[in-house]
């Protein structure tokens, strides 16, 4: 688990594989908010590596090292797959080592150096065959999106608005800045969210739920930008969340990443995406469908983004969906395919 979004989305995965007669072993990088919410949904895990920083050079290096840091593990656990969604150590040093790689990816413009390239592929069936790193053969597809593999499983939190202090806001909307270390971030993004912070400070009981990427983002806002946190207009929260139940919680979601938006639209909570990288095919089709509008530009902030309260009297949808089993029998049939045995 590299990233805090593959807590939540491994959690049904494994609990399906294991049901299965598979054995599953979990390593997360002590990065974002990965290894805090691993403890909280109680996962059994080895701790290895750490986030390097965005400067080019250090992530290289960091790749590395944490593969390296892996290497025992791997010894010991003898692993016949590696499963990820975009864990690139993992992926470099069962490459090395001849393990079978599979990614779950969702995402078609990331980069992916060659010896990080997967074996296999599983991807949502918006997502093109061309251009991604497999070949044709080795890529599998699912149907909805990554989202749809955990929204089933959610329960609100029905404390978390005490928690946070919300209870007498007149509007909340959660914020999920920009990933500004990533490979693929364009500045753009932070001038749509100074814009769309502006508005949401002027209006009387709003209150903004603000999820930095990590500490030093969170120090950097602060920082720069300390009207936001006047009287408690913004709040922080200081420890992980259960995201879904913050999305539920919330009459709207701007966000500068991918996942956030999409559990947004898989909960149907209006979304809108204020990241100024290239647009991937899952977030075409989710505009296309009406559940995610994308902003482009400073005055679409303030033309598209409706600043409102929504009905938050109905249930959430628990309904299974396909994508959980779709990938699950997608791993199955490429350890089948890959001669790989059970347990």
């Amino acid at each position: 688990m590299d990233n805090t979004p593959h807590v939540p989305f491994f959690i049904p995965v494994i609990r399906e594989l294991e049901k299965r007669g598979h054995r599953v072993v979990l390593t997360a990088r002590d990065a974002f908010q990965v290894c805090e919410l691993a403890d909280r949904k109680g996962l059994r895990y080895l701790k290895v590596g750490q986030h390097y920083g965005k400067n080019s050079l250090m992530k290289v290096a960091g790749l590395f090292c944490r593969a390296a840091q892996l290497l025992p593990f791997y010894l010991r656990e003898k692993p016949d797959v590696a499963l990820s969604h975009g864990a690139r150590a993992q992926m470099l040093l069962a490459n090395l080592m001849g393990i079978p790689t599979i990614l779950v990816m969702d995402y078609e413009h990331i980069k992916t150096p060659p010896l990080v390239a997967p074996r296999w592929e599983i991807v949502p069936d918006a997502l093109p065959t061309n251009g991604l790193h497999s070949s044709a053969g080795r890529v599998r597809k699912y149907r909805g999106i990554k989202e749809d593999v955990y929204a089933p499983d959610f329960k609100p939190d029905p404390g978390l608005a005490d928690e946070l202090g919300l209870r007498e806001a007149g509007l909340v909307v959660t914020v999920r800045p920009p990933a500004n270390e990533a490979h693929y971030h364009n500045p753009e993004s932070e001038l749509l969210l100074n814009r769309l912070m502006t508005r949401i400070c002027n209006i009387p009981r709003a209150r903004a739920v603000m999820l930095p990427r990590n500490r030093q983002q969170e120090q950097s806002l602060r920082s720069t930008h300390p009207q936001w946190f006047e009287d408690g207009r913004t709040i922080i929260p200081s420890h992980a969340v259960d995201g879904l139940s913050l999305l539920w919680l919330s009459d709207l979601v701007v966000s500068g990443g991918g996942t956030m938006n999409r559990e947004a639209a898989a909960l149907g909570v209006p979304v809108y995406s204020i990241f100024r990288g290239k647009t991937g095919a899952v977030d075409r089709r989710l505009e296309e469908e009406g559940r995610l509008t994308l902003v482009s530009n400073a005055d679409e902030v303030e033309k598209k983004v409706e600043l409102k309260p929504r009905d938050k009297t109905r249930l959430p949808d628990n309904r299974p969906r396909a994508a959980l089993q779709d990938i699950v029998d997608h791993v199955e049939d490429i350890l089948q395919t890959e001669g790989l045995r059970k347990g």
